[in-house]
């Protein structure tokens, strides 16, 4: 039997009867993006500061970072998803277990969560390369000026690390947007989510997967193009190879 293409169907009203399909679609981005935008806020204020904690002296706050870090970014995402959202409540206190089950976004919370945990762990990972790339001549002329650790940390060695990490950052700022599509597991109606509905609607899954597709290629690239724009402006002359 012949495949029935039909290119049309976005613009056809979907089974509610208000809204088209092309609506379904737009949906799904926004909730991909907010939820992308919304983990990868987490997963920056999250990854710097174990990033950094797996650079200082001594070995306890070191070792702490790399557990983290390990415990994270070694278990796959989608069974994080799932204890997240099925087993994390179960193992509150019963009120406030009950009180996450019934918050009326609860996929998007789950999914913002996990997803920041799980990309904090490999923006850690870069933030401790940046800094150990660093010149150690930095940390200790920073004290010598009188600058206590985390004021070194805050004014010289953060600033300068990210200068270097923002290629590995931009790589996981698409992963992150890539990623949120296993929140579809969860009931969160994300573009998969969203295409997948109305492949299930429309019986045209070619035309739903393709257009999901070219949204994803679209807003990809215009996150490579915004953190290309941000790293020449960052860029510092001499030392980073600013054009």
């Amino acid at each position: 039997m012949n495949y029935h293409w039909n290119w049309r169907i976005f613009g056809e009203l979907s089974p509610d009867g208000v809204h088209t399909y092309w609506d379904t679609l737009m949906s799904g981005l926004a909730w991909t993006l907010a939820t992308s935008l919304a983990g990868w806020v987490m997963a920056l204020v999250l990854g710097f500061a174990v990033g950094a904690l797996r650079t200082l002296p001594g070995r306890v706050l070191p070792l702490l970072g790399t557990a983290y870090v390990e415990v994270f970014r070694n278990v796959p995402l989608l069974v994080q998803m799932f204890l997240w959202f099925f087993v994390a409540p179960e193992l509150l206190p019963q009120a406030a277990g009950d009180w996450l089950k019934a918050l009326p976004n609860a996929p998007f919370a789950t999914a913002v969560v996990c997803l920041g945990f799980f990309t904090s762990a490999r923006v850690a990972v870069q933030v401790t390369a940046g800094i150990q790339a660093l010149a150690g001549g930095q940390r200790l002329a920073a004290l010598a000026l009188g600058l206590d650790l985390p004021q070194t940390y805050r004014f010289v060695l953060l600033p300068l690390a990210v200068r270097i990490i923002l290629p590995p950052l931009t790589s996981e700022f698409l992963n992150i947007i890539k990623n949120s599509s296993v929140a579809l597991t969860i009931g969160l109606m994300e573009l998969t989510a969203s295409a997948r509905a109305i492949q299930e609607f429309s019986f045209q899954v070619f035309e739903a997967f393709s257009a999901a597709t070219l949204i994803y290629v679209l807003a990809n690239l215009v996150v490579i193009a915004a953190m290309r724009v941000l790293e020449r402006r960052l860029a510092l002359p001499g030392t980073l190879g600013a054009r």
